[in-house]
Order: structure tokens, then sequence, then C-alpha cells
């Protein structure tokens, strides 16, 4: 990443022109605050956690959302959620360096596709929108809810306030209740209304037109995050932005050049000015 890279990319985030979009890798310096042991965000470690310490089968390995797909077949949706509440809302963790530096900069508008809180600790003395996607919920058409953050407490919220930051967690959070996209039947709801235009809010489809943004902490070689994203960043800019990416794939090149993001063999800890975890 050459300086005048970093310099764009800060700028961008500190103006609102570029979106961070954040993946598991922002999480890899937390810690449980009991244990010490790394917090379980990536695919492969949210799977040995919710199968108690071991690995699954090979090909339940592949991905979480398989792997979730197969403990709620076996032991219902209700067993998935319970594991992820118990994780993200029930234990505590370090904070992250990434989520120091968004505190202290605090940009417009911020995606987080991991389902842990510390994005929302970041904002928790301002005012803020969240958007928390949904799935498999009868009764509407609609996958998410909008809670409004007022400085004490979230409520409920037909529409967004666009004077104040807003924070989109697509796959859930434990806060202020419990919901989440983990299954493959939870993706395949929410990716189907996504593509319909049913799963963001109609407010921000005009708000993140001509947007660029900064993919961190995940890689670009699996469908379903990149079904996910790919609508997420639906109307950006040309070029789309950027994905912090250490020695890519020939599928992460050919994807990330068909739909406009540049690779930066570098990392966000490289521009945060952070040291990279151990």
């Amino acid at each position: 990443m050459t300086p005048e890279l970093r310099a764009t990319l800060l700028a961008g985030i500190q103006d609102g022109s570029i979106v961070p979009y954040l993946g598991a890798g922002v999480l890899a310096d937390v810690k449980n605050v009991a244990t010490g042991e790394p917090i379980p965000a990536t695919s492969d470690a949210l799977i040995i956690a919710m199968n108690g310490g071991k690995p699954m089968a090979p090909k339940l390995m592949y991905e979480f959302p398989r792997a979730a797909m197969n403990v709620e077949l076996k032991r219902g949706r209700s067993t998935v959620n319970k594991f992820l509440t118990r994780t993200y809302g029930e234990t505590q963790w370090t904070r992250g360096a990434v989520h120091d530096w968004i505190k202290a900069i605090r940009p417009r508008y911020v995606i987080d596709i991991n389902r842990d809180t510390q994005l929302q600790d970041s904002y928790a003395d301002v005012p803020h929108n969240l958007i928390v996607g949904i799935a498999r919920i009868g009764g509407t058409t609609l996958r998410y809810k909008i809670f409004f953050w007022d400085g004490s407490s979230y409520q409920r919220a037909e529409e967004l306030k666009l004077e104040h930051p807003i924070l989109f967690k697509p796959v859930g959070t434990p806060r202020p209740e419990p919901t989440y996209i983990a299954s493959d039947a939870d993706y395949v709801d929410f990716i189907t209304e996504l593509m319909g235009g049913f799963s963001i809010p109609p407010q921000l489809k005009e708000f993140r037109k001509g947007k660029q943004y900064l993919l961190a902490g995940l890689r670009l070689n699996r469908d379903t995050e990149r079904m996910v994203m790919a609508d997420i960043i639906y109307s950006a800019a040309e070029p789309a932005g950027w994905v912090f990416i250490a020695e890519p794939t020939d599928k992460e090149r050919r994807y990330c050049k068909k739909i406009g993001l540049e690779i930066v063999d570098a990392d966000i800890f490289d521009l945060i000015g952070e040291p990279q975890p151990a």
C-alpha cells in the first residue's frame, strides 16, 4: 500500500465517500477476557466453537452456513441462535484495534458482516441507526429491521434518520434482540430478498449511490459472502473500491476485476497503523 493510497483511503473514510465493509479479519486481535482465547469469527473457528471445540466432517467444514444448517436440522434453529448469542452477547471480549480506530473517526456508514457487538459499542455514546438483517420471518417480505439508538437504548424505527450514522449488520447481532443469518436456509432466504430489493431500506438504496467501498478482513473465495457483498454495494461508483487480500487466488482476482474492486496486498492493521495480530 503506497502512502498515496493510504492517504486516499483515510480521507475517503473520514469524509464518507468510502464505506468500510468489515469481515472476520478485523477481529483478529480480539480475545476472551477470561481465557485469552481468540474470538471465533472466521468460518472455521465458528464451526469448531459450535461443535464443542472439535472440527466437523470435511464437507461441513467448507463454510459456516453449511455446518449451521446441519446443526439446525439435527437440533433445531434455536440451537444455532443460542450458540451465537452465548458467543457474541454473553461472553466478554477485549476491544479490537480496528473498532477503536472506527470509534475515533466515526465513519458515516459502516457495513459489518460479523455478528459481534463491537461496532455498536463504538457508537454507543452517539445516536445512530442500526439495520439488522433477518430471515425466514412470516408476514412480511422485508428482510431487515431498523433500530435507532438515542444514546441510552435502541427503539424500533420505520425509517432511517439520515443525519445520524448508519450501522448495517446484515447477518445479525445479539443486540438489541438476538437475530442472525446463519444457516444455508437463512442465507437463501436473505439473499433471494436482497436480490429482489427487500433486504435494504429504501433510504439506504438512495444514500449508497456513488459510494466506494473498502473491504477489510474477508476473502472473496466463497459464493455466499460474495453474493451478499455484491448486492449490498450495488450502485457503487466506478471503480467500486478496494479490498485487502494477501496472496489473492486467481478466482479472487477474476471476481474483483469483474466487479471493479482493486486488490491491495495489505491489511487494515497496516492502514490504521497498528501491529498485525500474532
